[in-house]
């Protein structure tokens, strides 16, 4: 059997993609009904999601670029998909994907779609982050070509740190370091993200 290339795979799950709008209604919906996207149901799960949902009506409106980085992005000559894999209970998901759209907003050559983890594990394959599948992951593959031009995610690079030194002294993530890097992701305000994000273009 002939392995699959990155390309192939994402080229067949595109059509499974919606837009950032459509996974926005689709949060609001599980966050009505106390649910979460995926396969497996639990109340934590439900419980992230209506977290998330408010989240992220907070960040879509809230999400500040400074003039630097607008310049930066209208600048952008591309014609490329981000591709975001995620699921509705994801916390790192709820604290980048508006700063995403808000780039995608001020940009023409830019079409954010949204994919679902589970749904497409196959895809969530090819991107794995150190081995595991971890989400937000973002694709920006070139619309012209269908070659991919690299991805991002799951974190900002400050959060990546954080989580890299704190698994390093403890040997695993807690709740409270959870709960920690919230706060980090609220103080940040995005900014990581939105520096991340622009140098990604480049």
């Amino acid at each position: 059997m002939i392995e699959k290339s990155k390309k192939q795979i994402v080229q067949e799950a595109l059509p499974n993609a919606i837009s950032y709008e459509d996974f926005r209604l689709l949060m609001d919906h599980h966050a009505r009904q106390g649910t979460s996207t995926g396969p497996q149901q639990t109340e934590a799960l439900s419980n992230y999601t209506m977290l998330n949902q408010r989240r992220m009506k907070r960040l879509d409106k809230t999400i500040k670029l400074q003039e630097i980085d607008i310049a930066k992005i209208n600048s952008f000559k591309g014609d490329v998909t981000w591709l975001v894999i995620t699921e509705s209970w994801c916390g790192d998901a709820a604290q980048t994907m508006p700063v995403m759209q808000k780039i995608a907003e001020l940009s023409e050559g830019i079409d954010l779609k949204v994919i679902l983890r589970d749904e497409n594990l196959e895809l969530m394959d090819a991107f794995l982050y150190n081995g595991s599948r971890s989400i937000p992951k973002l694709i920006a593959i070139d619309n012209t070509s269908g070659e991919i031009l690299g991805d991002w995610g799951p974190r900002p690079s400050e959060a990546t740190q954080l989580v890299n030194d704190y698994k390093e002294a403890h040997g695993k993530l807690t709740p409270e370091f959870k709960q920690d890097l919230q706060v980090w992701y609220t103080k940040d305000k995005g900014q990581n993200t939105i520096e991340n994000l622009v140098a990604f273009l480049e």
